[in-house]
C-alpha cells in the first residue's frame, strides 16, 4: 500500500511539472502569436492601374518566351553533347571489363 503512495505522488509530481512546462510554452506561443501573427487586413494594396501595368508585363515577357526570343537567355535549354562512336566503344568496352571482373569474382567466392 504504501508503494501505491509513492507511485500516486510521483505521477502527481510529474502531472505539475508538465502543466507548468504547458503554461509555459502557451504562454511563449501567445507572445509570438501576437508579435508575427495574422495582421488581419493589413496588406498592402495595388491600384487598378498597378495591376494594370504589372500584367502589362508578364503579358510581354510571355509573348516574348512564346516567339522564341528568349531562347538564348540564361533560362535556354541547353544543346545536349553526344558522344562519338568511338568513345562509346571505349565506355562499353571498360563497362564490359568491370562485369567481367564481378562476375569472375563471384564465380570463385561461389566454389
Amino acid at each position: 500500500m504504501a508503494n501505491m503512495n509513492n507511485i500516486v505522488r510521483v505521477l502527481k509530481k510529474e502531472r505539475d511539472r508538465l502543466t507548468n512546462q504547458l503554461q509555459g510554452v502557451s504562454a511563449a506561443l501567445s507572445a509570438f502569436s501576437a508579435a508575427y501573427g495574422n495582421h488581419n487586413g493589413s496588406r498592402r494594396k495595388l491600384s487598378a492601374s498597378a495591376r494594370e501595368r504589372i500584367a502589362e508585363a508578364q503579358r510581354q515577357r510571355w509573348a516574348k518566351a512564346k516567339s522564341g526570343q528568349a531562347k538564348s537567355g540564361p533560362g535556354a535549354p541547353k544543346k545536349r553533347r553526344t558522344l562519338s562512336a568511338v568513345a562509346r566503344k571505349k565506355i562499353g568496352a571498360a563497362q564490359r571489363a568491370r562485369w567481367a571482373k564481378v562476375k569472375a569474382s563471384q564465380k570463385t567466392v561461389a566454389k
